[in-house]
């Protein structure tokens, strides 16, 4: 029974596997046609195949300019027949796009509830040169963490927990005024937006039927 049976990893590798063998096959039939008006006809009905399997690229600009560039590089340019628009080059086609760089993603923030904003706030803090200006910034990004903190965790944090997370996380270049009190933990959990409970709307004495439809006999 297995004999006769072709694999496709026995087989060749497909140039952009979205489409399909059946479309690389017919590609193939479309350069062995001789007659170049009756290829051209069988490229533009390929065109029209690969656009009814691709349907989401219908969202991209030059929609029918892309399906011509695939149709080409199916073909590694074999394809003898007008298009509507420049032949691709094969090797820029194929290239892979180069890395981009997440130096900033790969460190891990060691407080997650902060965020990254906080960090960008420190760094700033760092750069100022007045200290009058530094002084309140600082005291300003004390307070968000503060806030951030109850939201995250809720739970009650005292100042000397906030001044220490600020202390690290600006590697000990942000000294906060200690002596003068951070918000209120009660003033910030009014600025924290709470999430209104879902009204239940029935009336009194209306049974739930949890959506169900009650028939009756007749």
């Amino acid at each position: 029974m297995s004999e006769g049976l072709e694999y496709n990893t026995a087989r060749e590798e497909l140039k952009i596997p979205e489409y399909g063998r059946n479309v690389r096959n017919m590609v193939e039939y479309a350069i062995s046609v001789a007659d170049k008006e009756e290829r051209q006809k069988v490229a533009n009905a390929i065109i029209s195949v690969m656009g009814q399997l691709n349907p989401h690229l219908r969202d991209i600009t030059d929609f029918t300019h892309k399906l011509w560039d695939h149709l080409f590089i199916i073909s590694e340019n074999r394809l003898d027949v007008d298009s509507p628009y420049p032949k691709p080059e094969l090797d820029e086609a194929s290239k892979k796009p180069e890395l981009m760089s997440y130096s900033e993603g790969k460190r891990k923030i060691k407080y997650a509830y902060y965020g990254k904003t906080v960090s960008l706030f420190i760094k700033e803090a760092i750069s100022k040169e007045d200290e009058k200006e530094k002084e309140i910034l600082v005291e300003a990004i004390a307070n968000l963490m503060k806030k951030l903190f109850i939201t995250w965790n809720k739970d009650f944090v005292e100042d000397v927990v906030i001044f220490r997370h600020l202390d690290e996380l600006s590697n000990g270049k942000l000294i906060p005024n200690k002596e003068k009190p951070l918000t209120t933990v009660e003033e910030l959990a009014k600025s924290i937006p709470k999430v209104k409970p879902i009204q239940n709307n029935r009336k009194k004495g209306k049974k739930q039927n949890n959506g169900k439809h009650r028939y009756s006999k007749k």
